[in-house]
């Protein structure tokens, strides 16, 4: 066994999965576990990620193995941290959307600066969001940054036409874009009008099935649920993953503008 895969398995990276982890990420085989592997892990851990959990990110997606550490990943969260992106919400936004370590030129998407910007900014801009407004839903939600545009545009779309929202209400819970259209989105909103509530996206949006399904039961709306966060456990990644696709997130160029 070499000693990168010892390291991996050491961490908790699942024997089983190490065929899989290989296959669609050879390189690390040629990594060196101190130079490389060691202090990215590392430096997750400070951000506040368990170990086991950066082993499942691993299992998932072996990639961000090879994201530049100097390079690309702590300039990034430097980036994050200066525009008041709270250390305690870092670890989640990574753990979640491991793609937001690597987007170029992280700083001046942020500021928003007259320098080159994301595809992504160019998006906001088409939807009519303000620079303003572009800038407080990119520092609440850095991870809108790692999302497919094809898939961004058609629930914006959704978000437009039917449901017939105010840009405001995304300003507010720009994580309306990291849910399944069809899978959530969609269902979720029918059920909501079919019942007559009016209720923000983050209530309708941020539970889980079983909890929305109690929500459906309600006669009224606890403004305070309403408002509440939204929230990630942490334990919730370190269980096995499922089969099922992540396709919401850039994984090649050939998106649709």
């Amino acid at each position: 066994m070499s000693t990168s895969v010892a390291y991996l398995v050491g961490i908790g990276v699942g024997r089983r999965e190490i065929g899989g982890v290989l296959t669609r990420y050879p390189e690390i085989l040629g990594m060196r576990v101190g130079r490389i592997i060691k202090p990215f892990v590392d430096f997750m851990v400070s951000l506040g990620i368990p170990r086991l959990a950066i082993a499942r990110l691993i299992e998932k997606k072996p990639y961000i193995l090879g994201f530049g550490l100097d390079e690309k990943v702590k300039p990034n969260v430097k980036s994050l941290e200066e525009f008041n992106v709270r250390r305690t919400s870092l670890a989640s936004i990574i753990a979640q959307y491991p793609d937001t370590l690597v987007v170029e030129k992280m700083p001046q998407v942020i500021s928003l600066s007259t320098g080159p910007v994301l595809k992504h900014v160019d998006f906001f801009k088409d939807c009519g969001f303000s620079s303003q407004q572009m800038r407080k839903m990119i520092v609440g939600c850095p991870q809108l940054l790692a999302l497919n545009i094809y898939v961004m545009k058609l629930s914006f779309d959704y978000f437009q036409v039917k449901m017939k929202r105010p840009l405001e209400d995304l300003v507010t819970f720009p994580a309306f874009f990291t849910y399944g259209l069809k899978s959530t989105v969609q269902p979720r909103h029918k059920m909501v009008t079919g019942k007559g509530l009016k209720c923000s996206l983050a209530w309708m949006l941020n539970c889980s099935d079983d909890k929305f399904e109690q929500r459906m039961d309600y006669d009224t709306i606890d403004m305070e649920e309403m408002e509440m966060e939204p929230s990630f456990d942490m334990n919730s990644l370190m269980q096995p993953w499922s089969d099922d696709s992540d396709s919401d997130y850039e994984d090649s160029d050939d998106d649709t503008d």
